[in-house]
């Protein structure tokens, strides 16, 4: 009798030791398990959209893709299919079912494996949540797993973890939830989701990867006819309906994902807000931000259309001339570049082209538009838009602006009293300047197409684009260290070397900036920063940042006007007239075109009282040329001309007049001598500045 008495006595020691044994265990894994708090206060990461002004969805940011959608959103059959498919038992267990784990365990014990599992979709949602549970098949695991899903249970109804669950689960190819996997696979909203799109979806949950409907389309529909089968066996759906949505095929699938619009404007806004994640305190890849910026998608599109036909045809000249004369392929060898043949048929688009090609052989481009107003940016290419990269040329590439740097020097005139009838003597000078071992060496710089004359003004050498005019500017009228100045205030970041070399473009600059700079004059004076974004939200629709337009007026409304007068004459009677005669835009515009030595840069920038644009193309190895004659023009001005003509178009533009100050005089002069005119001069109008108009008259006629 006593020895039973301690043989029961020791078996409840032992009992109550293992139950003490238990509850430690379980109390020990679950120290790193979610807390009540985090449970109840669940946030998930969402994906951060960025949005054109006029309403279209650019791009989206994120680690994992997801969007929440509410449960109501979700069609019934989608709910169905993951119930009927994943945990018949939902609506009746407590985060687990019994009678799944029971069955699990003897078919582990007869296979001595763990083939069988017994996730609740409870379960699941735990550790799809929270990350200290992992995903090991491990007896650990699933302890921590049942009692997170238990407290789920204790939190939330059931309603509330369905929805958590199916805007959390994974789907394949970097989408989590319904509505991502939605528009990645059937490009729609979950709400427009068919029966058989929810089962094809739905099939895919228990191995993405292996199921993938983009990668293995077989498995995929076979999948899928599996989860009609369970609704139909379980009476979610009719025979009827299982049938008609079995014989769907799948020709509606999406097999590549869209690399969104703009893509180098988003990278753009992407880096700049990668840099105010510390003062508003967010995560550009976590929160489900709502950016708002000032792209319109539909001056993006035009200009992508107008830069890619210039890229063509620049290219094809480009091939033309390397490939069809023997001394400039010859160069290629000096480049490293061969065999001639894989070289050949990579730039005809017959073999893949190599990446190492690209910096020597690729025709390159950079376009920006900005609203002359404020400095919003309307549009902006950073590159070719048949081969997109990360390096964006038009903010981050410097190269030499050519011509176009020269407004600078007459602007500097200009505001300093010099009235546009000032004359200078058009013959070669000589400059002195750093050779590429830093050396000073003697130059003799020479117009365009090499002509010289007598005395000229202002006015005629920019038109003419001379570079003798612009140089004695320098040399004469005003010095480099006020032109580098002037540069400097109307937004010109980048190294400026103040020398009389300064006249032709010889410092390097950003498109972005010169474009910003030419705006200046269309604002009469007022330069506007170029910016991108308009305001962030957070994901409850709360302004976390608004942003407006930085403007600082940095020359007189006069001295803006007689430039854009200036410049105007490029368009209609100088090198920019193709814009007129040939691509038809008629609005009133001024504009430049630039080439820099050995035709490497080839650029134009210009504007409208509405809009400032430029472009610049190029191969990105400097030592590449476009080659002969491909100039400003030719190679730029048309992507610009394009761009202009159908953007003013598509925003219904009026034809407006650039507004005349008030202290800005129309005085008759005589052609020949420039002062006033007697009877018998032939006369012209010209603009001045009050004060700086002739006082003399003609003594020649």
């Amino acid at each position: 009798m006593k020895s039973w008495f301690h043989i029961i006595k020791r078996t409840i020691y032992t009992v109550l030791a293992g139950i003490v044994i238990i509850f430690a265990y379980v109390f020990y894994l679950s120290i790193d398990l979610p807390s009540i708090e985090q449970l109840e206060n669940y946030d998930p990461d969402l994906v951060t959209r960025i949005y054109s002004a006029d309403g279209v969805l650019l791009n989206e940011l994120y680690f994992e893709k997801r969007v929440f959608v509410e449960l109501e959103q979700i069609p019934q059959h989608m709910r169905d299919a993951v119930v009927a498919k994943e945990d018949r038992r939902f609506y009746d267990h407590w985060g687990i079912s019994l009678r799944d784990v029971l069955r699990a365990v003897v078919i582990n014990t007869v296979t001595m494996s763990y083939s069988s599992g017994f996730s609740s979709l409870t379960q699941q949602l735990a550790r799809n949540l929270y990350d200290t549970i992992g995903f090991k098949k491990t007896i650990t695991r699933k302890i921590k797993e049942v009692i997170t899903a238990i407290q789920i249970e204790r939190t939330y109804t059931k309603d509330e973890i369905l929805e958590m669950y199916l805007n959390n689960v994974h789907f394949g190819h970097g989408t989590y939830g319904v509505q991502a996997a939605a528009k990645r696979f059937y490009g729609k909203y979950a709400n427009e989701l068919a029966l058989d799109e929810s089962a094809l979806l739905v099939g895919l949950l228990p191995a993405p990867a292996r199921y993938s409907p983009v990668r293995f389309p077989e498995r995929a529909l076979t999948k899928r006819n599996v989860v009609l089968r369970v609704m139909r066996d379980q009476e979610y759906i009719s025979q009827g309906e299982y049938a008609e949505a079995r014989a769907r095929l799948l020709d509606s699938i999406q097999q590549e994902q869209t690399r969104g619009t703009a893509p180098y404007f988003t990278e753009y806004v992407r880096r700049f807000l990668e840099r105010e994640d510390d003062e508003l305190g967010i995560n550009i890849y976590r929160d489900g931000l709502k950016i708002y910026t000032t792209l319109d998608s539909r001056l993006q599109n035009i200009a992508e259309d107008a830069v890619l036909k210039s890229v063509i045809a620049n290219q094809q000249k480009l091939n033309k001339r390397i490939f069809n004369d023997e001394e400039e392929f010859s160069k290629l060898a000096y480049l490293s570049i061969y065999p001639e043949d894989t070289v050949k048929l990579m730039m005809a688009g017959e073999m893949e082209l190599y990446e190492d090609l690209r910096d020597k052989l690729l025709v390159q481009s950079s376009f920006v538009a900005l609203d002359t107003r404020t400095g919003a940016i309307l549009a902006m290419l950073g590159g070719r838009p048949d081969y997109p990269d990360q390096f964006n040329r038009a903010t981050q590439s410097l190269r030499q602006p050519g011509s176009i740097f020269k407004p600078f020097v007459y602007t500097t005139a200009i505001d300093n009293g010099v009235p546009v009838t000032k004359q200078l003597l058009n013959q070669p000078v000589v400059l002195n300047v750093r050779n590429a071992k830093g050396e000073w060496v003697k130059w003799m710089p020479q117009n365009y197409d090499g002509s010289t004359g007598g005395l000229t003004t202002i006015r005629e050498g920019l038109r003419r684009s001379m570079n003798l005019i612009s140089v004695r500017m320098v040399q004469e009228v005003v010095p480099a260290e006020a032109v580098k100045q002037t540069a400097r205030r109307m937004g010109v970041s980048t190294d400026i070397r103040a020398v009389d070399a300064i006249a032709l473009g010889t410092s390097e600059v950003h498109l972005i900036e010169m474009v910003a700079a030419y705006g200046t004059f269309a604002n009469k004076g007022v330069y506007c920063k170029p910016f991108g974004i308009t305001k962030i939200e957070d994901r409850y629709g709360n302004v976390l940042k608004e942003y407006f337009p930085q403007k600082e007026e940095v020359l007189s409304a006069e001295t803006s006007f007689i430039m854009t007068s200036l410049l105007q004459t490029v368009l209609d009677r100088g090198t920019g007239g193709s814009a007129r005669w040939k691509y038809h835009f008629y609005h009133p515009a001024a504009g430049k075109t630039g080439t820099t030595q050995g035709w490497t840069d080839a650029w134009f920038v210009g504007y409208s009282p509405f809009i400032a644009a430029g472009a610049w193309f190029g191969v990105d190895d400097p030592q590449v040329s476009l080659g002969k004659g491909l100039d400003g023009s030719k190679a730029a001005l048309p992507a610009w001309a394009r761009f202009m003509r159908d953007s003013h178009d598509t925003l219904s533009y009026s034809r407006k007049e650039f507004d005349q100050p008030e202290h800005i005089e129309n005085v008759k002069i005589c052609q020949v001598t420039k002062n006033l005119p007697v009877n018998l001069c032939p006369w012209e109008t010209e603009v001045f500045i009050k004060g700086t108009e002739p006082t003399k008259r003609c003594s020649v006629h």
